[in-house]
């Protein structure tokens, strides 16, 4: 019989698991409203947003000094806190761009954009199955215009106002798909969590931060934590720098401090620094926190694999290869501009066959048990016995291979669709966590991977338009996907009891969270209307994918040789790198910066990660660990400045309509 590894803490108690769902409902109901019609600093945005960390200090110091004042009221321990804030950054996630955000754009756009000019009517709408969309045109009219008077009614009376019978099917069967792809990727999760969490001990930069001050309330040392000097000077840097800018953008007399440097007048129009005309320097002091908390060996390789890989364009161009875009074909990667870029459809794969290489033993047993060709294991951390995660995994897949043939895809093409998936989920997972990445974006969707090796017939008919709806929906906008915030919820659960009920309470959250974020985005839109919303990015995004699934439909444009030359290219220097990695000790680059090197993501964090690298290079060197001991708190404040600051700006959003934003959007 299986037994289950604890520590000597107390069970985390069932009070920190309803109010951490109760408070991811209510910023899964407010994001919408916050983000897009008052355009304010983002309340969720990648995978250490704003709202879960602001409430989290705020439960951290009302519980403190209530037991100060007497001890019974401290309701709440420090790993409560942690279990209260991952369910939070789970449901702010799913509000926005993880799910909410392009959601119905995406399932009502290849009806209401249809025109004479862009020919959808003839192509993508006789592929679209009716059950996907709502059937009736009035439904979808109102969505983008609003009800009428909708903006004299209340919520409550829009939500009653809202057609629910025309949205009946698509939601349910839309849902289907996406609980399920949750699903697996909590099973996947359950399954890896021992070989990343224990066998590798791998660092999660992100989670040090909230840690640390769990800690300290469970040690009854908030106070020396939050006045510690190095802190609070880390703190003013950040809290000066952004009320400062903040009050310019009320009293424009006010001057302010650039945070946003360009590149472009000091980059000549050719040569070998080509690459960089449209670099963007960016001031952000949460980040410049995060990289000196991360790993120097990861820290280094981000920046340093940024400037590579711009240095690239230049150098093709002065040995005088001048690749057009037109090589790339048809294409779904979020940022994928250039030929030079889908080096990373190579990496991805190799890079995802190390991991698996790395598990290979964690995997081999896992199979064996599942099989029943081996024991159980005598102990286990898990939240479930694995072999419970290994069917789930391949039935859930199996079922989302289903749902894709009942709808009309081909039965190869949705095994390959769905293997790739997941596949470059669990590797952005990997980056995001081991990285300490909180802003991360793809530069290749997965179905160009399948594209660049196969070629477009996979994709003819409805298997494109099958593909590229759901992979918009739940697998390419991955600056807030789940699957990272499941991994940190799993390490945050390592060895805490009662397992299944923390289990259960991510899980709970997962399902009221993507229910609340899809209802209040559907109030908001049929109150104010898509059309007067700040939805630019979503509309812009959704309508380039059926834009590319028409192009596969009407002229399925073959990629050029040039996409499967750079597919190898960066499969070998991935190749070359891991091998480096694991058999050289003194080896000073880590994969996972090759695989960031096109990411819009590297194009903001660049420099806040060569800062936090330089920094955290001189302080080991000049000083060791007793001087990074130290200086890691200021480096902490510059992250807890960052948020207060985000936070109280925010709240004054609320009040005023005009926001200032601390944080990319």
């Amino acid at each position: 019989m299986n037994t289950e590894i604890t520590d000597t803490r107390p069970p985390v108690r069932l009070r920190a698991i309803i109010l951490g769902l109760i408070l991811a409902v209510a910023i899964c109901i407010l994001t919408p409203f916050n983000n897009i019609y008052l355009q304010a600093t983002p309340l969720g945005g990648g995978h250490f947003p704003l709202a879960p960390f602001f409430i989290f200090l705020i439960l951290t110091v009302i519980i403190s000094i209530a037991g100060k004042i007497y001890a019974p009221l401290r309701f709440l321990c420090g790993l409560e806190l942690l279990v209260i804030w991952i369910e939070m950054v789970i449901g702010s996630g799913i509000a926005y761009t993880g799910l909410a955000r392009t959601f119905l754009i995406t399932l009502t756009a290849p009806l209401h954009y249809a025109t004479t000019g862009n020919q959808w009517e003839q192509t993508i709408q006789p592929l679209l199955p009716p059950a996907l969309s709502p059937t009736s045109p009035e439904a979808i009219e109102m969505l983008y215009n609003g009800i009428p008077g909708g903006r004299g009614m209340g919520w409550y009376e829009t939500f009653l106002d809202i057609p629910w019978s025309a949205w009946f099917q698509p939601l349910l069967l839309w849902g289907i798909f996406i609980l399920l792809g949750y699903a697996v990727m909590m099973f996947l999760i359950n399954i890896i969590s021992r070989q990343w969490i224990h066998n590798e001990r791998m660092n999660f930069p992100l989670l040090k931060v909230p840690q640390m001050i769990s800690k300290a309330v469970d040690n009854n040392e908030v106070g020396k934590f939050f006045f510690n000097r190095f802190l609070l000077v880390g703190i003013s840097v950040p809290v000066f720098l952004h009320l400062i800018n903040g009050l310019n953008l009320y009293y424009p007399s006010i001057p302010s401090i650039p945070t946003l440097l360009l590149a472009s007048p000091y980059v000549a129009d050719s040569g070998l620094l080509v690459g960089f005309k449209k670099v963007k320097l960016y001031l952000y002091p949460a980040f410049i926190g995060f990289a000196f908390l991360t790993s120097r060996q990861i820290s280094f390789s981000f920046w340093f694999f940024f400037l590579v890989g711009g240095l690239l364009y230049g150098i093709l161009g002065t040995l005088g290869y001048s690749i057009p875009s037109s090589e790339l074909g048809i294409t779904f990667g979020p940022t994928l501009t250039r030929p030079e870029e889908m080096q990373m459809i190579g990496a991805y794969g190799v890079f995802f066959l190390f991991l698996v290489w790395l598990a290979r033993q964690h995997l081999l047993l896992v199979c064996k048990q599942s099989l029943f060709l081996a024991p159980p294991s005598a102990s286990r951390s898990e939240w479930f016995d694995v072999r419970v995660s290994f069917w789930g995994a391949l039935l859930g897949m199996a079922a989302i291979i289903c749902w894709y043939v009942w709808l009309g895809m081909s039965l190869v093409t949705a095994i390959m669709l769905v293997g790739a998936f997941f596949m470059i989920m669990l590797v952005a997972t990997r980056i995001i966590c081991q990285g300490g990445l909180a802003y991360f974006t793809l530069t290749a969707a997965p179905m160009d991977g399948i594209i660049a090796l196969f070629g477009t017939k996979m994709f003819a008919g409805a298997s494109g338009l099958l593909a590229g709806m759901s992979q918009k929906t739940l697998f390419v906008d991955l600056r807030e996907s789940l699957m990272p915030s499941i991994v940190h919820g799993r390490r945050i659960h390592q060895n805490k009891r009662p397992a299944l009920v923390l289990f259960g309470g991510m899980a709970l959250t997962v399902l009221i969270a993507t229910i609340a974020s899809v209802g209040s985005m559907m109030v908001l839109c049929y109150r104010f209307g898509i059309r007067e919303l700040q939805l630019e990015w979503a509309n812009r995004t959704t309508l380039a994918v059926f834009d590319n699934i028409h192009r596969l439909v009407a002229v399925p444009l073959e990629t050029g040789s040039w996409v499967f030359v750079f597919a190898m290219a960066g499969a070998l220097i991935m190749l070359v790198l891991v091998v480096c990695y694991h058999r050289l000790y003194w080896w000073p680059i880590h994969p996972i910066g090759y695989l960031t090197a096109y990411s819009s993501a590297m194009r903001i964090l660049w420099l806040s990660f060569f800062m936090g690298w330089a920094c955290n290079a001189l302080c080991m060197r000049y000083g060791g660990v007793h001087l990074f001991r130290k200086l890691q708190f200021f480096f902490i404040g510059l992250i807890i400045g960052d948020f207060i600051m985000g936070g109280g700006w925010a709240i004054v959003g609320l009040f005023t309509g005009t926001s200032y934003q601390v944080l990319p959007n």
